[in-house]
C-alpha cells in the first residue's frame, strides 16, 4: 500500500473555494482528483461526473455553482451536494462521484492511495 500523499497546505483551501486538483492513476490509467474545504474538512472525489466519465470543472479547479452551493458538472449539469458527493439532480440523481479518502492533519490536506488509486 502507498503512503499518504501530501497534497497542499490546509490554507491553500479556501472554505467553497477553488478545489486543489491533482494527478493520480485508476487502474494505472491517468485520472485527476480535487479536494474542496466544505464545512470546514476537505473533502476529495475523482474528477468524474457519475453519468459520464468526463472531468467535470468549468474552469481549472472551478466546480462550485455560482452560489458555492453544489459541484456542478460542466458538460451535463448534474448536481452534486459537496460533502457527500451525492447527485441530486440532473441525469445521474440518486447516483455519487467516487469518494477519495483525504484528510487534514499537521497543517495539510493529505490523501490516502488505496488498491485502485495511486499517485500518478
Amino acid at each position: 500500500m502507498t503512503a499518504p500523499q501530501r497534497l497542499c497546505a490546509s490554507d491553500a483551501l479556501a472554505e467553497r473555494g477553488q478545489a486543489w486538483v491533482f494527478d493520480l492513476r485508476q487502474w494505472g490509467e491517468p485520472v485527476r482528483g480535487f479536494v474542496l474545504r466544505i464545512e470546514g474538512r476537505p473533502v476529495g472525489y475523482l474528477n468524474r461526473c457519475a453519468h459520464v466519465p468526463v472531468e467535470m470543472d468549468w474552469q481549472p479547479g472551478e466546480f462550485l455553482d455560482q452560489d458555492r452551493r453544489w459541484i456542478i458538472c460542466s458538460i451535463h449539469g448534474a448536481v452534486y451536494e459537496p460533502a457527500d458527493g451525492r447527485c441530486v439532480a440532473g441525469p445521474c440523481r440518486g447516483q455519487r462521484l467516487k469518494p477519495l479518502a483525504v484528510e487534514e492533519r499537521e497543517g495539510a490536506i493529505w490523501w490516502r492511495p488505496d488498491a485502485t488509486l495511486q499517485p500518478a
